[in-house]
């Protein structure tokens, strides 16, 4: 087992080594320049947008249900057991750095929402197909179609085996350990020389029958669910953050300095400045992405089916999930972990570093705090296990062509055996195994971006240029 870790370890070290960090954050920024700030321009409108659902579009679900099914699965243990494993191994400086990424991202976010609505195709089911594949083939040309195949394969994997089943369920299996059986007293097995807890195994039941009943009822099942789940729980976890915060007021400024010392190596001893800043930007930066997902090419996938005729629009609807996502979200959990001081705690790991923020921030007993911190990541995770699981399915469809109904339900039930084993594997395999093929999503999908960026960049000045025309 510890010869696997070290493998997963280093390959995760060369796909989100400097190239590919590179590539992202160039990626965002030639996008933000061609497009003029358009994230920070139009962010209201934005806004406005994701609540107002188009009246006479075509499509699916609503913009504002393919969105909540993009956040259903953005929003998820990135947020909070991702943040503070980001902060653990990177320094508070990896916050800065994932607020960087997240800045950029939402031009690729919305390039992403763009071309999804560009170049989706309708199959003769009435289904609205898109996402990296179709742009990749439709937009760059027949002879990339290996390209939008390889990126099929990398997001089939990364939601059968990482973002989508393993490291959710793992995030919640811990939390719920952390509330009910903080002491692992009660073993129910041993398993690789691991004990695993009753709590544990109770957990991972509940969570896997929950997503099989909504999984197997497909995309609008999901939608629906995400609709009524995914405000909800982003609206309780930012309150509870926002209740920190300001119990902690006083704490916020030297927090803010750390961070930024942090980011640019100030505290590392001298010579080693250049090594601390490329840990925090690595760890900020892959955690981010893991996160938002800006750039991994899987929003667009959801934000295909949007009932909407403008492409623009549905970009900026899609823009604004990195900004909850990321700016909103991940800032606060950051904050709280930073403030509290728990992240330098070598005893503690992953939701673990959370948990003691939360617990020593709240004006709550330490029972209390944690059982709210649990209940959000159940909620977040397990919306991401659903959202992921439409996304994967979307990339076999593609890869088969037409996938027979047979096919579909036995790839559903594989999804759900992943979410039943991902217990019972380590936190930090887990997590390395994620990153690994979310990096590898984003190498096609960047290429795409790139590659059509003048498109994006013409037909949005040509959209803002009307409604000028109009008004």
């Amino acid at each position: 087992m510890d010869l696997l870790t070290n493998v997963i370890k280093q390959v995760d070290a060369w796909v989100w080594g400097l190239p590919l960090i590179i590539l992202i954050l160039a990626c965002g920024i030639w996008l933000t320049i061609r497009m003029g700030g358009l994230q920070i321009r139009h962010l209201g409108k934005a806004l406005k947008f994701m609540v107002k659902n188009e009246e006479t579009g075509e499509g699916e679900v609503s913009s504002f249900g393919a969105l909540c099914t993009a956040l259903s699965a953005t929003i998820g243990t990135g947020n909070i057991v991702g943040v503070a494993t980001a902060i653990a191994a990177g320094g508070p400086g990896a916050l800065f750095w994932m607020e960087i990424a997240a800045l950029f991202g939402m031009a690729t976010k919305y390039a992403e929402g763009f071309l999804a609505i560009r170049y989706r195709t309708v199959d003769k089911d009435g289904h609205y197909l898109g996402g990296p594949f179709y742009y990749i083939e439709n937009g760059m040309g027949p002879r990339w179609k290996w390209l939008a195949k390889l990126f099929a394969v990398f997001g089939m994997l990364a939601g059968l085996l990482g973002i989508g089943t393993i490291t959710q369920i793992n995030g919640i299996t811990s939390a719920a350990n952390n509330f009910f059986d903080p002491d692992k007293s009660h073993i129910a097995f041993t398993l690789f020389e691991q004990n695993y807890t009753w709590t544990t195994v109770i957990m991972g039941l509940i969570i896997t029958i929950c997503a099989a009943l909504v999984i197997i009822g497909g995309l609008k099942r999901i939608s629906q669910i995400s609709q009524v789940v995914v405000p909800f729980m982003a609206i309780a976890y930012v309150l509870c953050c926002v209740i920190l915060i300001v119990c902690n007021i006083g704490a916020i400024p030297h927090a803010v300095v750390e961070i930024v010392r942090s980011a640019f190596g100030m505290d590392a001893v001298a010579g080693g400045a250049l090594g601390a800043i490329i840990v925090a930007m690595q760890k900020g930066i892959a955690r981010g992405i893991f996160s938002n997902e800006a750039g991994l090419g899987s929003a667009p996938i959801a934000a295909a089916a949007a009932r909407t005729k403008e492409p623009v629009r549905q970009g900026l609807v899609t823009m604004t999930g990195t900004f909850i996502d990321t700016i909103v979200i991940c800032t606060m959990t950051g904050l709280a972990i930073v403030v509290s001081g728990k992240w330098s705690n070598p005893n503690l790991q992953g939701v673990e570093i959370t948990d003691a923020a939360f617990q020593s921030g709240l004006p709550f007993p330490g029972k209390v705090s944690s059982f709210i911190l649990m209940a959000c990541l159940v909620f977040f995770a397990f919306t991401t296990i659903l959202g992921w699981s439409y996304y994967s399915e979307r990339c076999l469809t593609y890869l088969r062509g037409k996938a027979s109904h047979t096919m579909t339900l036995i790839f559903r039930w594989l999804y759900i055996a992943a979410v039943f084993i991902g217990p019972y594997l380590t936190v930090e395999a887990v997590w390395d195994t994620a990153d690994v093929f979310n990096g590898l999503m984003a190498f096609p999908n960047i290429i795409a971006l790139l590659a059509l960026s003048g498109i994006i960049a013409a037909d949005t000045k040509q959209y803002f240029a009307e409604k000028r025309h109009l008004n």
